[in-house]
């Protein structure tokens, strides 16, 4: 008999199954609008609970709170807060929740939503998850990256080498976001070289690569001539050979976005023209296909498929 082929997993929460759950005890909410009509528990229980089981991991509190803001009725965390007024947790998501969704041409809004992460901020005086949420508000709304700089800072001396706050200021300082290629390029670099052994910011680098084929994916004319070249260049197999060795094969509990490190490894192993190291990143990533980078391939899925089974054959 023909065995089916596994679908794949592509959903913002990876392989975090207690996210997941979370989500899932979440959805009949929506179909009551976030009030919790006809339940003997408070709505924002299901999100109360997976905080409190989070702790004091910043990469995963961080992970887990931004999915949730982005995937659950906004009514949920603004519930969450009229009920237990003060509550960190509490106040955390209702700040992530109010910039996941604030309109940035709106400045009453935008105020809002910066004392938002304020007030998150001062109810959890050790987490660098309401700084991060700041940091995002400053981004959309092309704050200028010297001006953010401090924010991101506050964020880092709460949790050096968090990954997400790397991953955020690499965006910032994208060409498609409001920075340039050099200085993209030599945050990346730098802050692999000083990361700890073991840390995933030694995939930065890789993530930087993957943002300037974006950046010249999208430019037309002379512009866009040897837009994939940049994968032939010395300093990328050097790239690729720092993620392998001082991430991919180091013996480092996984972290919460492990998933996307992964995906963004074997993307550029594949351009790269190295497919046994790409075989043996996709066998690590199995199901869990991220849209992001197999989304500058015209056929995402399928790209996506045609070297994971070739792996796993």
């Amino acid at each position: 008999m023909l065995r089916r082929r596994p679908s794949l997993l592509i959903r913002p929460e990876l392989d975090d199954d207690l996210l997941h759950a979370t989500l899932a005890e979440l959805r009949p909410a929506l179909q009551l609008h976030g009030l919790g009509a006809g339940s003997s528990r408070p709505v924002w229980e299901p999100a109360a609970r997976l905080l409190r089981a989070t702790g004091w991991d910043w990469d995963r509190r961080a992970h887990r709170v931004s999915v949730l803001a982005r995937n659950i009725p906004a009514a949920i965390p603004e519930r969450w807060v009229a009920d237990r007024p003060g509550h960190g947790d509490a106040l955390l998501l209702s700040a992530c929740a109010a910039v996941a969704r604030v309109p940035v041409g709106d400045p009453a809004a935008v105020r809002q939503a910066e004392q938002a992460c304020l007030r998150a901020a001062d109810a959890c005086p050790g987490d660098p998850t309401p700084w991060l949420a700041l940091f995002s508000l400053m981004r959309a709304c092309a704050v200028p990256v010297r001006d953010a700089v401090p924010v991101w800072t506050e964020a880092v001396n709460r949790a050096p080498w968090h990954r997400g706050a790397y991953h955020q200021m690499l965006g910032y300082l994208s060409p498609r976001g409001h920075g340039t290629l050099s200085d993209m390029l030599d945050f990346a670099w730098q802050s692999a070289v000083q990361a700890p052994h073991g840390s995933p910011l030694a995939v930065l680098p890789v993530a930087a690569r993957v943002e300037l084929g974006a950046h010249r994916q999208g430019l037309t004319g002379l512009a866009a001539i040897g837009a994939s070249g940049h994968w032939n260049e010395l300093r990328a197999a050097e790239e690729l050979d720092r993620a392998l060795s001082g991430w991919f094969h180091t013996a480092v509990a996984p972290h919460a976005e492990a998933m996307t490190d992964l995906n963004l490894l074997a993307f550029a192993l594949t351009r790269a023209h190295r497919p046994a190291e790409a075989a043996l990143v996709l066998r690590r990533v199995g199901r869990h296909m991220t849209r992001h980078p197999w989304d500058l391939l015209p056929e995402p899925e399928r790209a996506f498929l045609y070297w994971r089974d070739g792996a796993a054959g």
